[in-house]
């Protein structure tokens, strides 16, 4: 059969250790257009570079020459081979979520932040949960008003809180911990630790902690995997489990997408090789920001596809910016910049997207198309992006294993914190202009909010990327207006967007704003806390912590040149929104 080098439609899948051939795996097609043959080059290169079997090899000079880096590549290739070593960890799973529910617990609290809450999350959303199982919920941000939400809508006695960190120091999920673990305390006394699991690499301080507090369990993380590529790990295996799905099916699935990215299937039949030369190439040629469209019902994914790519790729002034669940425009609204990733499941096919997708590929937009068979797939997906994200970060020449600028805005957060130790509080800011319930906080003057505004979208250039970065509560009812505000910049101005929630993008398109091509425009909005919870052992609050995380990132971005606008929006947060709203109006007009 004539190789058909965009499709994996039709193409069988060999194996990595035989010459029998796998059935058939979830299909990608592709509409390239003029792009096609700089592809089919790149492919060609992969192949001539024994580019599959190298990474299977685990070989570091596919991404950097120097020692260093190679250290750490070394170290960060282990999800490779995890879904074959969690199989052997099947039936400690399966019993350890039945004695979760024998011993009384009805629900689960995962607490963890990036690498370590994406992938439960997107589990939870996506695939259904079977009846009689422990109701799974994910906390990945310190925004007080959520804290408090989930403590009075779930049963604390019989609640299992699991408190995942790769490193086993990272701050929200150690506060989280903090918290919830005095309050099991007030009930319980000594043995509070029955109701904690802690998921970590072993020797952390958390791995102590646990120790120390008699957790009931203690998952021990493998070493060589990187957060953001642990989805496939006991980060997301062990709640999973606890929700009563079939993690071993789970893994099936993520086994013959494994199979099919294999060392010996060659570029143009690698389904994961074949998307990540696509993008890497397409990022060469100026289609650097990769836009997801995919019904409601797996919308989820886009943001464990975000911080996989953007803290992967979003380094040394070059990238890919993903952009996921931006509402859907007019052709016109998308600029040159772009290139589109529709994900369809097959039996809950969106009319309306599959007319628009049309549309995208009609007016030359290069898009692919990929189909899950059902939600289970999803296993398939984590595997397939991973391996496409390790072939884009060859291409570019940068190492897709290491965050080197999340940690920034850490260390200027931490001493915002230590001040709050020394004084008392945080340093006081003061806002360049007020208008109604807003404070703007900028480096630039205007006589009023339309005309600040009005000057800041004037810095926009072709190819840049607007970012609402919204530390507020995640709600449906904030979460509106800020797709309408979102909308009307991307309509407008012609730039793609995004929008994350704060902190959690932080650990996900936070490198990308500091590691990558310095083509963001960044308004920043946070507002009063409608109540507030002290984390134990600290001087500070949850609320002050978030407000901390914000200044932070504020402070990061500066540093790097970036164009980044503060806005406060009082303590009503959709009165704040809706102002903004006009002034955004008024200033585009």
């Amino acid at each position: 059969m004539k190789e058909k080098p965009f499709s994996t439609q039709e193409t069988p899948q060999r194996r990595n250790d035989s010459t029998s051939w796998d059935p058939p795996l979830d299909p990608q097609t592709w509409n390239l257009g003029p792009y096609e043959p700089a592809i089919q080059e790149r492919m060609h290169h992969l192949e001539h570079a024994r580019f599959s079997q190298r990474l299977w090899d685990k070989d570091p000079t596919l991404w950097k020459k120097d020692p260093q880096h190679q250290e750490i590549i070394r170290h960060g290739l282990g999800w490779l081979e995890v879904a074959e070593k969690m199989q052997k960890n099947l039936g400690d799973l399966i019993q350890f979520a039945a004695e979760g529910q024998a011993a009384g617990f009805r629900h689960v609290v995962h607490m963890g932040m990036g690498g370590s809450s994406l992938a439960p999350l997107a589990i939870q959303r996506i695939i259904p949960q079977p009846p009689g199982a422990l109701l799974l919920t994910v906390l990945d941000t310190t925004d007080p008003v959520t804290i408090f939400k989930i403590e009075r809508n779930v049963p604390l006695g019989e609640t299992l809180f699991i408190v995942a960190s790769k490193s086993g120091t990272t701050a929200e999920p150690s506060a989280f911990g903090e918290y919830f673990y005095s309050k099991i305390k007030s009930l319980k006394g000594i043995g509070a630790g029955e109701n904690f699991v802690a998921i970590t690499d072993p020797g952390t301080p958390l791995e102590r902690l646990a120790q120390k507090r008699g957790f009931r369990r203690i998952f021990a993380g493998l070493p060589d995997i990187g957060g953001r590529y642990s989805a496939l790990s006991l980060f997301g295996l062990v709640p999973a489990a606890l929700m009563g799905l079939d993690v071993g099916a789970l893994l099936a699935r993520a086994l013959l997408m494994a199979r099919a990215c294999a060392s010996r299937v060659p570029p143009s039949q690698n389904p994961g090789v074949l998307l990540g030369a696509a993008m890497g190439e397409l990022v060469r040629l100026g289609r650097n920001k990769i836009t997801f469209l995919m019904p409601e019902s797996i919308a989820t994914l886009g943001l464990w596809l975000e911080q996989l790519l953007a803290e992967s790729t979003g380094k040394d002034g070059t990238g890919i910016l993903p952009i996921a669940d931006e509402p859907v425009g007019e052709l016109t609204a998308y600029g040159e910049d772009r290139f589109f990733v529709y994900l369809r499941l097959k039996n809950e096919v969106d009319q309306s997207l599959e007319e628009v997708v049309a549309g995208l590929q009609k007016a030359g937009h290069p898009v692919v198309t990929i189909q899950m068979e059902d939600r289970l797939n999803l296993a398939q997906e984590f595997f397939r992006w991973e391996i496409a994200t390790a072939t884009v970060g060859a291409i570019l020449g940068i190492n897709p294993f290491d965050q080197p600028n999340v940690q920034q805005s850490k260390d200027i957060t931490n001493g915002l914190l230590e001040k709050i130790r020394q004084i008392g509080k945080l340093p006081e800011t003061v806002p360049t202009l007020s208008e109604g319930p807003l404070h703007f906080y900028g480096t630039e003057h205007a006589e009023n909010a339309r005309d600040l505004l009005k000057n800041f979208f004037a810095w926009t250039r072709p190819g840049d990327y607007l970012a609402l970065q919204a530390y507020l509560t995640e709600a449906p009812a904030i979460t509106q207006p800020l797709q309408a505000i979102r909308q009307r910049l991307r309509d407008n101005l012609r730039l793609a967007t995004t929008l994350g929630y704060g902190p959690r993008f932080l650990h996900s398109t936070g490198q990308f704003h500091k590691g990558g091509p310095n083509t963001g425009l960044f308004l920043q909005l946070t507002a009063n806390d409608a109540e507030d919870a002290p984390i134990p052992g600290t001087p500070y609050t949850f609320g002050v912590l978030k407000r901390a995380q914000a200044l932070g990132d504020l402070e990061a971005l500066r540093k790097h040149q970036r164009r980044v606008l503060g806005i406060h929006l009082g303590a009503d947060v959709l009165h704040g929104l809706d102002k903004l709203l006009q002034i955004v109006q008024a200033a585009l007009s």
